[in-house]
């Protein structure tokens, strides 16, 4: 499981997608998630504005990361 790490309360789903490094610009969010399936929590989600919150988990492209407050 890989960790990313945040130093606000919280990343949108679209946020947390470039800090994993699974899209280069933000604006390649909504196509992203049109074309791949995200788990959060082990929960289908494709809302780019997700909050996302410390010790949740998302699971994308056969990867597991986990987000940590600094």
């Amino acid at each position: 499981m890989k960790q990313i790490t945040i130093s606000t309360e919280f990343v949108t789903l679209g946020q947390f997608l470039k800090l994993a490094n699974l899209i280069q610009t933000g604006g390649e969010a909504k196509f992203y998630l049109q074309e791949h399936k995200v788990k959060i929590n082990g929960e289908f989600d494709n809302r780019r504005g997700r909050k996302l919150y410390n010790e949740m988990i998302v699971e994308v492209e056969n990867q597991t990361f986990k987000i940590v407050n600094e």
